[in-house]
C-alpha cells in the first residue's frame, strides 16, 4: 500500500501520553525538517507555558519530546506556504492513517493543532476541547491554531486550551496507569 512521506519526519513511538495532529508542514518546517519551525509560530512557547514540556524546546529539539511521552504528526502531509493552499485531496486518508496510529501505537490522548486538522481528518467542524469521536482507545481534543497566521483567537485564549489539553491529558494518562493499562504514562 502507498504510504504519503513528508518533508518533515512523525515523531511517534508506542504507549504515548499524547500525540499531536498539526494541519501540515509549512516551509520553515520542511526546511528545517522540523515541526511548528516558523520562529512565529506559538506552538513550542505554548507546550512549555501549559506544563506540557518542563522547558521551552526548540523544533530541532523536536525528538526530546518522545522522552516525555508526547508524539507529533499532521493531518496533511504535503508541504504548502500556507494552510489555505490545502485541497481536499491532501487529507485522503488521513482519518485512516490516525487510526492506525491509534491502533498500533496506543496513545492515550490525540490532539489537534487547529480546528481544520481535525475538519481534514474526519470532514467534521469541532469545537475546541474534548471531542466526542475516539481512535482506537484514543481520546480526542481540539486545540486553537498555533499558526501566526490564525490572530483571532489571542495568546491568553489559545495558552487557556493548551492548559485544559494539559490537565486531560493527566486525567486520561493518569487513570490509564493507575488500571495498568499504559506504558510510559
Amino acid at each position: 500500500m502507498y504510504e504519503p512521506r513528508s518533508e518533515v519526519p512523525d515523531i511517534l513511538g508506542p504507549d504515548l501520553r499524547l500525540v499531536l495532529v498539526g494541519i501540515n508542514p509549512g516551509r520553515a518546517s520542511a526546511a528545517a525538517a522540523a515541526h511548528f519551525a516558523n520562529p512565529r509560530n506559538d506552538f513550542w512557547r505554548l507546550l512549555h507555558a501549559s506544563g506540557l514540556t518542563p522547558r521551552e524546546l526548540a523544533p530541532g529539539e523536536q525528538d526530546d519530546l518522545l522522552e516525555l511521552g508526547i508524539g507529533i504528526t499532521n493531518a496533511a502531509l504535503r508541504t504548502t506556504p500556507g494552510s489555505g493552499d490545502l485541497r481536499a485531496a491532501d487529507f485522503a486518508g488521513a482519518g485512516a492513517r490516525l487510526e492506525r496510529i491509534a491502533t498500533e501505537l496506543r496513545p492515550a490522548v490525540i490532539a489537534f493543532v487547529g480546528k481544520e486538522a481535525y475538519r481534514g481528518a474526519f470532514g467534521e467542524r469541532p469545537a475546541f476541547g474534548v471531542q466526542a469521536r475516539t481512535l482506537g482507545d484514543a481520546r480526542l481534543f481540539v486545540l486553537p491554531s498555533t499558526s501566526p497566521a490564525n490572530a483571532t483567537v489571542p495568546w491568553h485564549e489559545r495558552l487557556h486550551w493548551f492548559r485544559e489539553l494539559a490537565a486531560f491529558v493527566d486525567e486520561i494518562a493518569g487513570s490509564e496507569a493507575s488500571r495498568g493499562t499504559g506504558a510510559l504514562r
